[in-house]
Protein backbone atom coordinates (compact mmCIF):
# COMPACT_ATOMS: atom_id res chain seq x y z
CA UNK A 1 0.00 0.00 0.00
CA UNK A 2 2.88 2.39 0.78
CA UNK A 3 4.37 1.89 -2.69
CA UNK A 4 1.00 2.43 -4.37
CA UNK A 5 0.45 5.73 -2.59
CA UNK A 6 4.11 6.82 -2.91
CA UNK A 7 3.93 6.27 -6.68
CA UNK A 8 0.73 8.39 -6.73
CA UNK A 9 -1.28 5.36 -7.70
CA UNK A 10 1.14 4.16 -10.33
CA UNK A 11 1.79 7.42 -12.18
CA UNK A 12 5.39 7.40 -10.96
CA UNK A 13 5.95 4.01 -12.56
CA UNK A 14 4.70 4.89 -16.06
CA UNK A 15 7.99 6.09 -17.56
CA UNK A 16 9.84 3.10 -16.16
CA UNK A 17 7.36 0.79 -17.81
CA UNK A 18 7.27 2.69 -21.10
CA UNK A 19 10.95 3.45 -21.62
CA UNK A 20 12.86 1.59 -18.92
CA UNK A 21 13.86 4.68 -16.93
CA UNK A 22 12.02 6.53 -14.18
CA UNK A 23 13.82 9.80 -14.95
CA UNK A 24 11.21 12.54 -15.28
CA UNK A 25 8.61 10.67 -13.26
CA UNK A 26 8.24 13.61 -10.87
CA UNK A 27 6.85 15.72 -13.67
CA UNK A 28 4.48 12.91 -14.67
CA UNK A 29 3.18 12.59 -11.11
CA UNK A 30 2.76 16.35 -10.85
CA UNK A 31 0.94 16.42 -14.21
CA UNK A 32 -1.46 13.77 -12.93
CA UNK A 33 -2.18 15.92 -9.85
CA UNK A 34 -2.60 19.21 -11.73
CA UNK A 35 -6.06 18.62 -13.22
CA UNK A 36 -7.34 17.45 -9.83
CA UNK A 37 -6.04 20.60 -8.17
CA UNK A 38 -7.57 22.80 -10.86
CA UNK A 39 -10.89 20.96 -10.66
CA UNK A 40 -10.96 21.25 -6.87
CA UNK A 41 -10.11 24.95 -7.11
CA UNK A 42 -12.75 25.71 -9.72
CA UNK A 43 -15.44 23.61 -8.06
CA UNK A 44 -14.81 24.07 -4.35
CA UNK A 45 -12.41 27.01 -4.08
CA UNK A 46 -8.95 27.60 -2.70
CA UNK A 47 -9.72 26.29 0.81
CA UNK A 48 -10.40 22.87 -0.71
CA UNK A 49 -7.12 23.08 -2.64
CA UNK A 50 -5.36 23.80 0.64
CA UNK A 51 -7.04 20.79 2.23
CA UNK A 52 -5.98 18.70 -0.78
CA UNK A 53 -2.37 19.88 -0.37
CA UNK A 54 -2.44 18.96 3.32
CA UNK A 55 -3.94 15.52 2.61
CA UNK A 56 -1.34 14.81 -0.10
CA UNK A 57 1.45 16.01 2.19
CA UNK A 58 0.29 13.68 4.96
CA UNK A 59 -0.02 10.85 2.42
CA UNK A 60 3.52 11.57 1.20
CA UNK A 61 4.92 11.47 4.72
CA UNK A 62 3.01 8.29 5.57
CA UNK A 63 3.84 6.43 2.37
CA UNK A 64 7.52 7.35 2.15
CA UNK A 65 8.45 6.85 5.80
CA UNK A 66 8.97 3.06 5.53
CA UNK A 67 10.50 3.34 2.04
CA UNK A 68 13.05 6.06 2.76
CA UNK A 69 15.66 3.85 4.48
CA UNK A 70 15.77 1.44 1.52
CA UNK A 71 15.15 3.53 -1.59
CA UNK A 72 15.57 7.15 -0.44
CA UNK A 73 13.91 9.64 -2.76
CA UNK A 74 13.58 7.21 -5.66
CA UNK A 75 12.42 8.83 -8.89
CA UNK A 76 9.25 6.70 -8.95
CA UNK A 77 8.13 8.23 -5.64
CA UNK A 78 5.98 11.11 -6.89
CA UNK A 79 3.33 11.67 -4.20
CA UNK A 80 5.54 14.52 -3.00
CA UNK A 81 5.39 16.14 -6.44
CA UNK A 82 1.61 15.75 -6.39
CA UNK A 83 1.54 17.61 -3.07
CA UNK A 84 3.83 20.29 -4.51
CA UNK A 85 1.55 20.72 -7.54
CA UNK A 86 -1.40 21.31 -5.22
CA UNK A 87 0.60 23.85 -3.19
CA UNK A 88 1.71 25.69 -6.34
CA UNK A 89 -1.85 26.16 -7.59
CA UNK A 90 -3.73 27.11 -4.42
CA UNK A 91 -6.14 29.89 -5.39
CA UNK A 92 -5.07 29.88 -9.02
CA UNK A 93 -6.80 28.88 -12.23
CA UNK A 94 -6.02 29.29 -15.94
CA UNK A 95 -2.73 30.82 -17.04
CA UNK A 96 -1.56 31.85 -13.56
CA UNK A 97 -1.98 28.22 -12.41
CA UNK A 98 -0.07 26.89 -15.40
CA UNK A 99 2.74 29.41 -14.88
CA UNK A 100 2.84 28.49 -11.17
CA UNK A 101 3.04 24.81 -12.11
CA UNK A 102 5.94 25.40 -14.51
CA UNK A 103 7.81 27.47 -11.91
CA UNK A 104 7.21 24.72 -9.33
CA UNK A 105 8.69 22.08 -11.64
CA UNK A 106 11.68 24.28 -12.51
CA UNK A 107 12.26 25.02 -8.82
CA UNK A 108 12.13 21.31 -8.02
CA UNK A 109 14.46 20.35 -10.85
CA UNK A 110 16.95 23.18 -10.15
CA UNK A 111 16.69 22.78 -6.39
CA UNK A 112 20.37 23.39 -5.69
CA UNK A 113 20.08 26.92 -7.07
CA UNK A 114 17.13 28.08 -4.98
CA UNK A 115 17.19 28.97 -1.32
CA UNK A 116 15.19 26.60 0.81
CA UNK A 117 14.63 23.80 -1.67
CA UNK A 118 17.98 22.05 -1.29
CA UNK A 119 17.94 22.66 2.47
CA UNK A 120 14.50 21.04 2.70
CA UNK A 121 15.72 18.09 0.66
CA UNK A 122 18.57 17.53 3.10
CA UNK A 123 16.12 16.85 5.96
CA UNK A 124 16.09 13.21 7.03
CA UNK A 125 13.82 10.49 5.64
CA UNK A 126 10.25 11.13 4.60
CA UNK A 127 10.44 14.76 5.67
CA UNK A 128 13.28 15.48 3.23
CA UNK A 129 11.58 13.56 0.44
CA UNK A 130 8.45 15.68 0.85
CA UNK A 131 9.65 19.09 2.04
CA UNK A 132 11.69 20.05 -1.04
CA UNK A 133 8.62 19.72 -3.25
CA UNK A 134 6.53 21.78 -0.85
CA UNK A 135 9.13 24.56 -0.88
CA UNK A 136 9.33 24.37 -4.68
CA UNK A 137 5.52 24.54 -4.72
CA UNK A 138 5.70 27.74 -2.64
CA UNK A 139 7.99 29.27 -5.29
CA UNK A 140 5.39 28.43 -7.92
CA UNK A 141 2.56 29.72 -5.73
CA UNK A 142 4.34 33.05 -5.19
CA UNK A 143 5.03 33.55 -8.90
CA UNK A 144 1.49 32.50 -9.84
CA UNK A 145 -0.07 35.00 -7.46
CA UNK A 146 2.31 37.74 -8.59
CA UNK A 147 1.24 37.03 -12.17
CA UNK A 148 -2.40 37.13 -11.10
CA UNK A 149 -1.91 40.53 -9.51
CA UNK A 150 0.37 42.05 -12.13
CA UNK A 151 -0.98 40.73 -15.41
CA UNK A 152 -4.29 38.93 -15.16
Amino acid sequence: MHRLVASFFGSGLLLGRLRGSNAGSGTVGALFALPFSLWVGSSLGWPAQLVGAVILTLAALWSTRPLAPDVGDASWIVIDEAAGAFVATIGLLGWPALIAFVVFRIADILKSRLTGVVQAESLPGALGITADDLVAGLYGLAVGHLMLIAVF
